[in-house]
């Protein structure tokens, strides 16, 4: 899988960060949560967009790698990461 052209981008409601992943010319739209992001890469609560921006883009491959696996197990047009899915069991 490749990333889309598109960047990542804060929703303007601050429930997560948006971004797209490409599959054989199929796009899914991803999203991470925000409580992810405070959960599992150090976000401090009330963080600016640009530090959200900063941390989503730090702990990219990460996110990116999660992502993927769930699209390969169940490939979806849209797919929201949540807090739950970067526990280890």
């Amino acid at each position: 899988m490749e990333t889309a052209d598109v960047k990542p981008q804060v929703l303007a409601n601050r429930r997560g960060v948006a971004f797209g992943l490409v599959r054989q010319n199929n796009t899914t739209e991803c999203v991470i949560t925000i409580t992810a992001l405070e959960t599992h890469f150090w976000l401090e609560p009330g963080a600016s967009e640009t530090r959200i921006a900063t941390t989503f883009r730090n702990g990219y491959g990460r996110i990116r790698a999660i992502a993927e696996r769930r699209l390969l197990a169940h490939p979806a047009a849209h797919l929201e990461l949540t807090a739950e899915g970067f526990a280890r069991p």
